[in-house]
């Protein structure tokens, strides 16, 4: 089955070709990279037509990806952010076949940091959250996000008036009609500049919050959480 990967993308000069270049060593080689780039300001399209990605309009995170979704040719869609890679070179080879064996809708991996012990320990946590409630009330991480192009178009894609959690929203309302699980073959490596950036404790306490304000509030929209797309690299 083809794979589209779709990077929503705002001025990541930086860490973009880590990325591409952790996919382009992938043993798996049965795919598309799409990038949905939001007016970046810096060589950000200029990368990516130099690994030969499809350049498209992006936005804002969710909407970014949506627009990726719209051209995209896969029947498995798969949504990174540009600030991850791809930790080895079979990363994809084997949770493709995962995904496929278990007959999976959507999917996420368990993620893994280079960083600081707090920043080990909030992923460490992060991903016994998201296999605790897998089959209660399914999280996932806008990192990585595995699903079928099929789901994603039955439940329209990203909400793109929630601002904050669209990723965990997404995968609600996809495990509502298919099959979600995690992914254990390999984990994704994601990035810690936000915590760099922002401070642990402000994404902490921003982490529990939306939390609560989904378990409370479910589906309102007016989610006031505020979050800017890739405020580090100017």
């Amino acid at each position: 089955m083809k794979l589209s990967i779709i990077i929503p993308t705002r001025n990541e000069e930086v860490y973009l070709p880590k990325l591409l270049k952790s996919i382009r060593k992938q043993t798996f080689q049965d795919y598309e990279t799409i990038v949905a780039d939001n007016k970046s300001e810096d060589k950000t399209s200029e990368i990516a037509k130099k690994y030969g990605c499809v350049l498209t309009q992006g936005g804002m995170p969710g909407p970014g990806r949506n627009l990726g979704a719209k051209i995209a040719k896969g029947e498995i869609l798969l949504f990174l952010d540009s600030d991850t890679e791809l930790e080895n070179e079979s990363f994809l080879e084997l949770l493709i076949e995962e995904f496929n064996d278990k007959k999976l809708d959507m999917a996420v991996p368990m993620a893994h940091v280079d960083g600081t012990m707090l920043d080990k320990l909030f992923y460490g946590f992060w991903n016994s959250l998201v296999k605790a409630f897998q089959r209660i009330s399914p999280f996932a991480g806008g990192w990585c996000i595995f699903a079928t192009k099929d789901i994603h178009n039955k439940i329209k894609g990203f909400d793109e008036k929630i601002v904050l959690g669209e990723d965990s929203d997404y995968a609600k309302r996809a495990a509502k009609i298919g099959e979600f699980k995690i992914l254990q073959g390999a984990k994704v490596k994601v990035s810690p500049r936000r915590f760099e950036k922002e401070g642990h404790l402000k994404i902490i306490v921003q982490s529990v919050l939306t939390g609560l304000y989904w378990a409370v509030k479910k589906r309102d929209k007016k989610n006031k959480v505020d979050y800017k797309f890739n405020i580090y690299d100017k």
